[in-house]
């Protein structure tokens, strides 16, 4: 079976070309031909016919296919279904702003942190996605929007937000973002890329050591572990105040903040306590709060809270002089809004 050429960082190619005696100028040639350029056919330019046979001998440079695509009226916001080798199906959302687009992607077939807020959560976990799968979710929604929105395929933002705990399947998130930090590649900037994690200790701990300087983003969603409890059940095992230390031993470069994300749920976490609870929690910290009022998705029981109350709450997280954005929906009209992924067949 041929290995996906998309599952190679460029040190990986650089090494597979000098072990068979390639030219070595092959790599920047590849990377810059499928990720600046993003075409989708083997490269046969300026390259000898040596390296494009080992290449087509060896190497499968086929990508995930659109499965179904939704585009919202509300926002521009566009969700794909890809559809995976084996079948599975997984989600992807490209997000507009200012003329250029943030996109969101998945890590996993489903989850396995079964977390209470999250439609994601209901599937279960499948399968992690592989280098290939996840790099592919960027390279195919790129291609989408040459074709369908020309002018308009600028995605500068990478958030590993979409379906899936991302340090669950450390290894292929890690191998993902060195290819799209690559500057023989897709030169994403290294603060343009967030990873999202419900706390899984496990990745954590290999965090300062191996991952290159991208941003980090809790899922706190409650300072009271009764609550986080039910919110994210991996809080037992993984509990939050163990998760923060691990945190705060993360070297940040200058300008460069945790982002806590906070699903605020109606009379469940959005009481003034809360917020000075959490208020509490975090200040002092290199930390910046995203207040994400809860998006419904069928079968939940949540109820997203009243406008006064949301505000309420920034307002007196405002207090404790921690820099807090309350995030509006972003394609909730077809559930693509955060917490409303679910690829189940």
């Amino acid at each position: 079976m041929k290995q996906s050429f998309y599952a190679l960082n460029y040190s990986d190619l650089e090494t597979i070309i000098n072990q068979n005696n390639l030219n070595p100028s092959v790599a920047a040639i590849l990377f810059n031909w499928h990720y600046k350029k993003k075409e989708h056919t083997q490269c046969k330019e300026n390259i000898a016919k040596t390296a494009i046979d080992f290449f087509e001998k060896n190497f499968d440079f086929s990508l995930p296919e659109i499965d179904t695509v939704h585009e919202s009226k509300k926002d521009r916001s566009v969700k794909f279904l890809f559809k995976l080798k084996d079948d599975y199906k997984v989600e992807t959302v490209l997000i507009p702003f200012n003329n250029k687009y943030s996109i969101c992607l998945s890590s996993q077939v489903g989850c396995a942190m079964n977390c209470s807020f999250c439609f994601t959560g209901e599937q279960g976990l499948k399968r992690n996605l592989t280098t290939s799968e996840i790099v592919g979710q960027f390279l195919m929604a790129w291609r989408w929007l040459a074709s369908h929105r020309p002018g308009e395929e600028r995605i500068l933002n990478i958030v590993f937000m979409g379906q899936g705990e991302p340090l669950h399947n450390f290894d292929a998130v890690k191998n993902a973002c060195e290819i799209f930090l690559s500057q023989h590649g897709t030169s994403i900037g290294v603060q343009k890329i967030t990873i999202s994690t419900a706390g899984y200790i496990p990745g954590l701990k290999r965090w300062s050591q191996e991952v290159p300087g991208v941003n980090l983003a809790l899922s706190l969603h409650s300072p009271f572990a009764e609550k986080r409890n039910e919110l994210i059940p991996i809080n037992k095992k993984y509990p939050l105040e163990e998760v923060l230390t691990y945190i705060d031993q993360i070297p940040l470069n200058k300008k460069q903040f945790v982002t806590y994300e906070y699903i605020l749920i109606k009379d469940f976490n959005d009481s003034a306590a809360d917020a000075n609870q959490l208020g509490t929690l975090l200040a002092g910290k290199s930390a910046y709060i995203n207040i994400i009022p809860f998006n419904p998705f069928p079968g939940s029981s949540y109820q997203r809270p009243a406008l006064d109350t949301i505000e309420n709450f920034k307002g007196i997280l405002d207090t404790y002089k921690i820099p807090t954005l309350i995030r509006g929906a972003k394609g909730d009209d077809v559930l693509a809004a955060c917490g409303q992924l679910n690829s189940k067949n």
